[in-house]
């Protein structure tokens, strides 16, 4: 089946792996993994998920609603700060709502007295190495971390979310972080009923040693009492995903110069951010060309990479790993065509399941 580029296709062959590892260390561990709506939100293939996790974990009133409705089984609302005109309708969908803050949750806890409540802790500590998305960076917002200012509302609360790990493949460096909260935070762990460790822990990648991490957890539950979450967002959907692209033009400006009908300020806004290069395989060949975007942005390359032939307009190239804060970032920037979304089934057949048109840009816009 040809399509028309660019578009995002999702192969649930390779989702399915992933979900399988999910469900074995479910198995192993008891924990619970709730899909970061933060991360994928393609709702598609959330029937397909569904079996393997046990729900949704969110970060805005529009995420909680999605998980709610789209995904069901538990539904758990975190936001930085939530709005007085919003915490209602927040409520209203969650099972767990989770507050950033001890303000928030003096604001707000009778609001959501009718379900469980949590608050976020901040251990001060993180896997990241990258500042804009370091949880534990100098002057973070995200969390609260003094035991002595906690210890008095756990009457209002029954549990914690603990996000500190960032694209972390390192078993033995979250152990060691893991001990380090569990050191600092003893007092309340012991007090608590649950408590999320958040994502960015990437378990379903290749050589990951996925028992040894389910015993951790499950001696980390038994340890306190608590009931283990956690929140894959990258590890549910990683290597899951292409865009498909077409070259359109190419020059020579000292380099060869590919252009393609897509753009990363637009469809894969994290390479961007931090400053990454786009995934090809298998990214061998005696041809070098940079891939760029079509945007009037003059940083907009997907990358450099080898290829067996020459290319040509009109050649397809599929950018891989493209799942993951993508489709919840995509955007019009220079009002550039919005990749499509198609999913290839566990038969081989692929299906358009959402095209965006010229009525979708409009309508963003007034």
């Amino acid at each position: 089946m040809s399509l028309t580029t660019p578009y995002y296709l999702i192969d649930k062959s390779k989702l399915l792996a992933n979900m399988e590892k999910i469900a074995r260390l479910r198995e192993l561990s008891r924990a619970k993994a709730l899909l970061a709506l933060k991360c994928f939100a393609t709702w598609s293939v959330f029937d397909f998920m569904r079996d393997y996790m046990d729900g949704t974990t969110s970060s805005s009133l529009n995420e909680v609603r999605l998980g709610h409705e789209r995904f069901g089984k538990e539904t758990h609302a975190y936001s930085v700060a939530y709005a007085d005109y919003e915490i209602d309708e927040v409520v209203s969908h969650a099972d767990k709502i989770i507050f950033n803050s001890i303000g928030q949750l003096d604001r707000f806890a009778d609001k959501a007295s009718g379900i469980v409540r949590g608050l976020r802790l901040n251990p001060g500590i993180s896997s990241s190495t990258f500042d804009l998305a370091d949880p534990a960076r100098p002057f973070s917002r995200l969390g609260e971390w003094d035991v002595k200012l906690v210890e008095p509302v756990m009457d209002r609360i029954s549990g914690f979310m603990i996000h500190n790990n960032c694209e972390n493949g390192d078993f033995d460096l979250f152990d060691r972080m893991l001990g380090t909260i569990e050191e600092k935070f003893a007092p309340l762990l012991k007090k608590a009923e649950w408590v999320s460790l958040g994502g960015g822990i990437h378990f379903t990648g290749e050589n990951y040693p996925l028992e040894k991490f389910a015993e951790r957890l499950k001696r980390f539950s038994g340890e306190y009492g608590v009931q283990v979450y956690l929140e894959p967002g990258e590890a549910s959907i990683t290597k899951s995903t292409s865009l498909e692209v077409t070259v359109l033009d190419l020059l020579n400006n000292g380099k060869d110069l590919a252009i393609v009908d897509s753009s990363i300020e637009a469809h894969m806004l994290d390479l961007l951010i931090y400053r990454e290069n786009a995934k090809l395989s298998p990214n061998t060949g005696p041809h070098r060309y940079m891939v760029c975007g079509k945007s009037c942005l003059a940083g907009d390359i997907f990358g450099e990479f080898n290829f067996e032939n020459q290319l040509k307009v009109g050649d397809r190239i599929s950018i891989q790993d493209a799942a993951g804060y993508t489709m919840v970032k995509k955007n019009w920037f220079n009002g550039v065509k919005m990749p499509a979304i198609a999913i290839r089934e566990l038969d081989g057949t692929i299906r358009t399941v959402r095209e965006f048109t010229y009525a979708n840009y409009e309508e963003s816009l007034s």
